[in-house]
């Protein structure tokens, strides 16, 4: 048994096929990927890593285990995939992830290859675990996925819990110890909301999976994780200066697999250093690299609401979005690379089809909880696009981005408070 000292979870005991996990290089690399990846610029102290979060979700894991009595080799099965669920990730996490989808066609959870070959192979294999199927319920396939992959899942509250320790911001703290003890499964036969019904024996892959869900009396306990997500969101995850350094690093990843013989695949598998170290060598990224070192970073040209962005450009893929930055650049008269349009995907709430158990009947928490109506506009509220371009050039690139965007040119940016907290007042 590996016991670790751990700052949000105090003692972590590790045993079994985990503990052998712990020294392959698949989990080693995930020391230096931070947790949340271009937040560092703003939050100073969020230093925090993949490799710590793994362990934090493996025993949050065990423990939910430990309270549900499962055992053997199911019980290995889910602990291997917590321990594994980020080595797929890439340098600065979930950064660079849209881009190397695009060319390689996988997401961070995509990591049959990875758990198949190499020491966490040789490591699972010799435990009697079939590599496959753990991939799987990394991806949040098969029977129990969902504790490490669903919408009540202990990756969820582990990250929100640390990275507000980190952060030093109070809105993601979280009663874990509440969650994993009122959690339970139940046969999809018995779940409610029109739910197609399924027996399984929780071993036969090709069954659906049981559904995690929180036991009664426990609405609350599922709206403050929706709630300290929705909260953390503004403040840290998509705060103005992490998103411009965000699209800073993905140009210079794009620019990087243009520029030199880097593939994708190879990408995927660089931590941080290996990254920062190869857009520094490229004489083409080696600007933009000076840029985020030195933190002299893009500012705001444009920083615009969702209601008051098109359609056509909400729409817009990767193709469409490089050919309007090429127009806003002309029309400014600066170069190509002075311009980064950066539109987020339509705002999600998946927490909200979390299942909660009232008066005996499985609920989803969207139907049970007023509080989702009233987080979903608050999200699509906080929902900004944006356009970043050097100081010198912010205010011709925001006259041309909003005639090139159709974008109304009173509104290019509204105001952009610092690191200051969120109140409940935001949000009504």
């Amino acid at each position: 048994m590996i016991t670790v000292k751990d700052t949000v979870h105090d003692h972590i005991e590790i045993d079994g096929v985990a503990a052998d996990l712990v020294d392959t290089p698949a989990l080693q690399r995930l020391r230096h990927v931070k947790q949340l990846g271009t937040v560092q610029p703003v939050y100073p102290s969020a230093n925090h890593t993949r490799f710590e979060h793994s362990l934090g979700v493996y025993h949050l894991a065990s423990r939910a285990l430990d309270h549900l009595g499962i055992e053997g080799k199911r019980a290995d099965r889910i602990e291997a995939a917590a321990m594994l669920h980020d080595v797929g990730h890439g340098p600065f996490s979930h950064n660079l992830e849209s881009l190397t989808h695009r060319r390689t066609g996988k997401y961070h959870d995509d990591v049959d290859e990875l758990l198949a070959t190499g020491a966490v192979g040789e490591v699972l294999r010799d435990h009697g675990l079939d590599p496959d199927r753990i991939a799987d319920i990394v991806a949040g396939e098969g029977p129990y996925a969902g504790l490490v992959a669903g919408e009540l899942d202990v990756d969820r509250m582990d990250y929100l819990v640390r990275d507000a320790y980190h952060t030093g911001v109070p809105y993601g703290t979280i009663d874990t110890e509440r969650f994993v003890r009122e959690l339970t499964f139940v046969e999809r036969g018995e779940v409610a909301d029109g739910g197609e019904s399924a027996a399984t024996d929780g071993d036969t892959p090709d069954r659906r999976a049981p559904e995690l869900v929180l036991d009664e009396g426990n609405v609350q306990t599922a709206e403050s994780l929706l709630l300290a997500r929705a909260l953390m969101n503004p403040v840290v995850y998509t705060h103005h200066v992490a998103r411009i350094s965000k699209a800073m690093l993905r140009r210079a990843a794009s620019e990087l697999l243009d520029a030199t013989a880097t593939t994708a695949a190879e990408l995927r598998r660089m931590d941080d250093h290996d990254f920062l170290a190869a857009i520094r060598d490229c004489p083409g990224t080696a600007e933009l690299s000076r840029r985020y070192d030195e933190r002299d970073l893009y500012k705001l040209a444009v920083w615009a609401e969702y209601d008051d962005v098109p359609e056509r450009v909400h729409e817009a893929d990767r193709a469409a979005e490089t050919a309007l930055e090429r127009e806003i650049a002309a029309e400014a008269g600066v170069a190509r690379d002075h311009v980064i349009l950066d539109v987020p995907p339509e705002p999600t709430m998946r927490e909200s089809t979390a299942r909660v158990t009232v008066n005996g009947e499985i609920r989803r928490l969207e139907r049970q909880s007023p509080l989702v109506s009233a987080l979903r506009t608050a999200q699509r509220n906080q929902w900004r696009l944006g356009v970043y371009a050097p100081a010198p050039a912010t205010d011709r690139v925001g006259r041309a981005a909003a005639d090139v965007l159709g974008l109304n040119p009173d509104g290019l940016v509204t105001e952009v408070r610092g690191a200051m907290p969120t109140t409940l007042d935001e949000f009504e």
